[in-house]
């Protein structure tokens, strides 16, 4: 039980020690996360896209 305690204090005491974000840059982060994620998607979804119909017309070609 002293462990316990022990390390849920020392858990509080680390926790106060963080610096916190503002709520303007959590805003502005998950943005900027949603943003280059949707970015990083359309990216793939071209390419396979592009990639796909390469491969369906070669396979055309050689049959």
């Amino acid at each position: 039980m002293t462990r316990i305690r022990r390390f849920t204090a020392e858990a509080i005491s680390e926790l106060r020690k963080v610096s916190w974000p503002t709520v303007e840059q959590t805003r502005n982060l998950t943005v900027l996360v949603f943003s280059v994620s949707l970015a990083v998607g359309l990216y793939v979804f071209v390419f396979d896209r592009l990639f796909q119909g390469a491969i369906g017309f070669l396979s055309q070609a050689l049959r």
